[in-house]
């Protein structure tokens, strides 16, 4: 999961709006959208914990 950020900001950043946008707000975003994956992937972890036990 954590490939698939850093190639999307690579592609982003060569490529898209990011591109536009200084480094250090590419680089806040990156960190915002990798803590919601984080917890995204730890909710869903407890969730299928619970539901098996």
């Amino acid at each position: 999961m954590l490939f698939l950020v850093a190639a999307l900001l690579l592609l982003g950043t060569l490529l898209g709006t990011a591109a536009l946008a200084p480094v250090p707000v590419t680089a806040a975003a990156a960190t915002v959208i990798a803590a919601w994956l984080v917890a995204f992937a730890a909710r869903e972890r407890l969730a299928r914990k619970r539901r098996t036990s």
